[in-house]
């Protein structure tokens, strides 16, 4: 797991926790529904940032007898977990505070308490959000941004931004609806703002969830890899066809592959062995992420037609 990751959310945490207990603060101070729904979101941040360092750590667990492959994809399912507490903690509440602050608005007191708590917010959630894109920009290479996220295999990195993001929205919409509130004097704005701001947390959570729900289950290794493993079989002239090529990221930097070829028949089991450990010394070489490699003599059948 790389260490930029681990910082991102650290440097989140704590600035997501420090953020939290000064809106709620100044929540209590001004009545203000908007403020409230933003502490509520820093604080399921907070929570949530505490939950991706712990699958971190359990990701990093060695292989045991239970799990031979070891524990990599805990981060992917304390990711999955995230998402439904965006969603259901996150969105939820804020829509909840919302609906009942349009049905009994209520003054806001000392707004200008509410505008230097989300000044600052925006100061730290902006530092933290910068923090979070460069190191997303620094891993993603040469790949646009929606295809850098759709092919990242470490959602520890894209978590962190996109709550980061959706807090920077969710805090000029609260600013907004303060604004409104006291320049207006409607007050039903106050309410308005948690809506919009529990929608934009309901639509990050749906995005998040759909993009860990690939790595749960099992995806891939990307198509460069898969392309770069046959390339490198169809240099073997003893391997007369490949029959088909298998992959899944057991975690962020550990992928599994499983090989079938069909083996020259006039060439000895023994050449066979060798072919097989060279193939597996070369993928293991030029990839990295590949720690475990399978590869099945199989002969060349209806089953494989046109390899895969």
């Amino acid at each position: 797991m790389a260490s930029g990751s681990k910082l991102v959310i650290i440097a989140a945490l704590i600035g997501n926790g420090l953020i939290s207990i000064t809106k709620f603060v100044a929540a209590a101070i001004t009545g203000s529904s908007a403020m409230m729904s933003e502490g509520i979101h820093s604080l399921v941040d907070t929570g949530n940032q505490v939950l991706l360092l712990y699958g971190m750590k359990r990701a990093a667990k060695p292989p045991d007898e239970d799990f031979p492959f070891g524990y990599g994809k805990e981060i992917y399912f304390w990711s999955f977990i995230v998402a439904i507490l965006i969603f259901a903690l996150g969105g939820g509440i804020s829509i909840y505070e919302g609906i009942q602050h349009i049905q009994r608005p209520e003054p806001i007191t000392n707004p200008l308490v509410n505008y230097i708590v989300l000044g600052l917010a925006m100061v730290f959630e902006g530092a933290a959000w910068y923090f979070a894109f460069r190191e997303f920009n620094r891993v993603k290479g040469r790949w646009g941004y929606l295809e850098a996220i759709q092919r990242a295999k470490d959602p520890s990195i894209f978590v962190v931004l996109f709550e980061d993001s959706a807090a920077m929205l969710g805090l000029i919409v609260a600013f907004v609806g303060v604004w409104l509130t006291q320049s207006t004097g409607i007050l039903i704005f106050d309410g308005i703002a948690p809506v919009i701001i529990g929608c934009i947390l309901v639509g990050t959570a749906i995005w998040l969830a759909y993009e860990t729900k690939g790595l749960l289950i099992g995806e891939s290794a990307n198509q460069s890899v898969i392309r770069g493993i046959r390339s490198a079989l169809e240099t073997k002239s003893n391997i007369q066809h490949i029959n088909e090529i298998l992959t899944m990221h057991m975690g962020p930097d550990f992928v599994l592959a499983n090989i079938s070829v069909d083996f020259d028949d006039n060439i000895s089991a023994q050449q066979v062995e060798t072919d097989i450990a060279a193939i597996d010394r070369g993928i293991k070489q030029a990839f990295p992420q590949i720690k475990r490699v399978f590869i099945e003599a199989e002969k060349r059948s209806n089953k494989f037609p046109h390899g895969s």
